[in-house]
């Protein structure tokens, strides 16, 4: 089955009525764990994004808590996972000003660590880079 695109889809909602279209999104919901992240972010949070902001930068805290320093392969494996959420969230968002705040924050969370990125210039060039260029 060949996917339809954007703007094909966009003239199939617009002629549909808006009790098919709610039921068309729940459908979606139930299949992917992102599409119900999406659409909890459009309904609830994308009205505050202030609010959507300090959340997020509390999860980014909270993973920061349970990055294991042990040894610098562990670490980066954490400091990896927190740039893919932190990139998932700025696709929610799509409001740069959100993507530079959390980005940002991850680098200060970064800094203030103690993980010994510098010694790795791998993890340290692949920290930077996917903080400023996601993808």
């Amino acid at each position: 089955m060949k996917a339809a695109t954007v703007h094909e889809i966009k003239q199939e909602l617009s002629v549909t009525k808006s009790a098919d279209i709610a039921e068309l999104c729940l459908r979606l919901a139930r299949f992917k764990k992102e599409n119900k992240e999406l659409l909890t972010y459009l309904l609830f949070e994308a009205h505050d994004e202030a609010g959507f902001i300090t959340g997020v930068k509390q999860e980014i805290d909270e993973l920061f808590d349970t990055i294991n320093l042990s040894h610098l392969y562990f670490a980066k494996k954490t400091l990896r996972k927190i740039v893919r959420i932190i990139n998932k969230y700025c696709r929610y968002s799509g409001n740069k000003q959100t993507e530079m705040d959390l980005r940002i924050w991850f680098c200060v969370k970064l800094n203030g660590s103690g993980i010994p990125f510098h010694k790795n210039t791998v993890a340290a060039k692949k920290a930077l880079f996917h903080t400023q260029h996601p993808a």
